[in-house]
């Protein structure tokens, strides 16, 4: 503290800050992507542990053995399914009243803004059938769910089959698992499988806008696997133990770096992100068929479900004893807040760095040579409209990229050969790229020629603005925030009117978020080992934007209002800054 309330000290302090500027923030950055590229080697990892005594203090014996029913089950379901031509609501409704289940259904619809590109449809219909199990001996206050997708064609049947063989063992034990609708929800687990063939049971924990599970529920399902010898993933990888080698910590990095990808996106990858947005701890469990020599049969993985949800039900209270914020780079390993959260914070120090160059150079007094004799002069101060005008012109463009492209769809497809997908997305596409036109020089539309200090203070304010959006966005969605912060923070702090401008605008529409997104495709792409060609890249970017748009409309999805609302405008105001006269 005396080393900032001394006058002196401090201004040493901040002299030093500005001549070193560029060399720190070159160190920082540097130093921001080494650390999170270590964060996937193991002695920065911890190990994962179960938080939850009530989970772990008790074992448990599965004790499921209708596998084959199962089986048998999931073939009925199906001819039901193909001769209803969709959802066998009566004969389902049936089969869990046979259970001894409390039965009731729940019709829902939902008109989309634009059609589903995948369905072409403009409105969501369907029907929930759900079942209560009641406790015999308990209050009814809490309860368990597991879910189970239900969609056109050969997909998932045997999960609702496996759900019904486990309603009907559950029925028939002393515990009870379910627990009506009375009572407040616990944990809810979603199961897809994806073929009649099971070589391992995948993880997914990715839910709307970032939200993970408490990780303790990824410890439980992990714990479960090993016990019973089921071969488990996460982000469709298998675990390895040669930590120690190049080819180890290559996948572990590959691993963290799907989920960081999966995160940032902010859309829900399974059922289970629909229960986070409630505070339900929840996760997928996905069954593969994609390793050749193991087999997991329905029996197992029903064993499996009847030991977590067994574990679930000890639970005195909510989880909340182990982690929200984490990174995986494998089940068995984690990496905490505390060690990922530097990685971001060296890089959002540059822009504040930044601006502490700024506003060091902003109240130094210009020299100005009067008579022969050098003079310290004021700087005059820029005017209010200088700074304003580009500030609100580049949230007005956000607003429209916000807003214009669903409500001119009709209009598109009235004077272009395109269908109402494609309208909305082309015409996103063409507002963004139309602000890059409009707000350059903005300062001239109201206040004429722009100084020296206009520019300058502008780029003050866009840099704490943009510090500020990256900080907050980070703490809820950490993915999110640091891969914009590796794109946006190198430009955004180099960036002036002195420097060339056809240069530098191509640099800075190559790191601009819509471009970001593009990189994204590609490199998610060539993670899951499934490389695109340019076109199918730039198709599945176009895809990408549709389905950010629906997520925003169907599920509150905050990614598409933040890049359009706030990265978007404040992307602007640098690209003003680069052409200011």
């Amino acid at each position: 503290m005396g080393l900032l309330s001394d006058p002196n000290r401090r201004k040493a302090l901040t002299g030093l800050l500005t001549r070193l500027n560029t060399p720190i923030c070159i160190v920082c950055y540097l130093a921001g992507i080494v650390w999170f590229m270590g964060l996937a080697f193991e002695p920065f990892t911890l190990r994962t542990y179960m938080s939850e005594n009530a989970m772990g203090s008790t074992m448990v014996e599965e004790r499921f053995s209708s596998g084959e029913r199962a089986l048998s089950l999931a073939k009925e379901f199906d001819a039901h399914k193909r001769k209803a031509g969709g959802m066998p609501v009566e004969w389902l409704v049936k089969a869990m009243q046979s259970r001894g289940l409390e039965v009731f259904t729940q019709s829902f619809s939902r008109k989309l803004p634009f059609p589903d590109e995948n369905k072409e449809r403009y409105m969501v219909r369907g029907t929930n059938v759900y079942g209560i199990l009641r406790a015999p001996r308990a209050p009814r206050t809490e309860a368990l769910v597991i879910t189970a997708p239900c969609s056109p064609g050969n997909t998932n049947n045997q999960a609702v089959a496996l759900l019904l063989a486990l309603a009907q063992y559950f029925r028939r034990m002393e515990y009870s698992p379910l627990q009506g609708r009375a009572g407040s929800i616990q944990a809810a687990l979603s199961l897809e499988l994806s073929s009649d063939v099971i070589t391992s049971l995948d993880l997914v924990l990715e839910g709307l806008n970032g939200q993970l599970p408490n990780l303790d529920l990824a410890n439980l399902f992990y714990a479960f696997c090993q016990k019973l010898g089921v071969l488990c993933t996460i982000q469709g990888k298998l675990q390895r133990n040669d930590w120690d080698t190049a080819e180890g910590y290559t996948h572990a990095a590959q691993t963290m770096m799907l989920m960081v990808l999966k995160q940032a996106c902010g859309r829900s990858w399974g059922d289970h992100g629909l229960f986070l947005r409630y505070h339900i701890e929840a996760a997928s469990v996905r069954g593969i068929n994609s390793f050749r020599h193991y087999k997991t049969d329905a029996t197992t993985i029903g064993r499996l479900l009847e030991g977590m949800v067994r574990k679930l039900n000890n639970l005195l209270e909510r989880l909340h004893q182990s982690y929200f914020f984490y990174l995986l780079p494998s089940l068995s390993r984690f990496v905490s807040i505390g060690y990922y959260m530097p990685a971001f914070g060296l890089l959002a120090v540059i822009l504040l760095l930044r601006a502490l160059d700024l506003w060091v150079h902003l109240g130094a007094p210009a020299l100005a040579a009067v008579d022969g004799v050098t003079e310290a002069e004021q700087p005059s101060s820029p005017g209010v409209l200088t700074v304003l005008t580009p500030v609100v012109i580049s949230h007005l463009t956000g607003v429209a990229l916000y807003l214009l492209p669903v409500h001119l769809q009709e209009m598109a497809v009235e004077h272009f050969p395109v269908s109402e997908t494609e309208a909305v997305v082309l015409t996103a596409i063409a507002i963004y790229t139309a602000g890059l036109a409009l707000p350059h020089n903005t300062q001239r539309l109201l206040s004429g020629e722009g100084t020296e200090q206009g520019w300058k203070v502008l780029k003050l304010t866009a840099l704490l603005y943009l510090a500020v959006l990256l900080g907050c966005t980070a703490l809820i969605n950490f993915s999110l925030g640091f891969i914009l912060a590796v794109t946006l923070v190198p430009i955004t702090a180099s960036i002036t009117p002195h420097m060339p401008k056809a240069l530098y605008a191509v640099v800075m529409v190559l790191l601009s978020p819509a471009f970001t997104i593009l990189y994204c495709v590609f490199i998610y792409q060539e993670l899951i080992e499934a490389p695109v060609s340019v076109s199918e890249g730039w198709m599945l970017f176009l895809s990408v934007i549709s389905q950010g748009i629906l997520d925003h409309a169907l599920y509150g999805s905050l990614v598409y209002p933040l890049l359009a609302l706030f990265i978007y405008p404040c992307w602007l105001m640098f690209w003003n800054i680069l052409f200011w006269n």
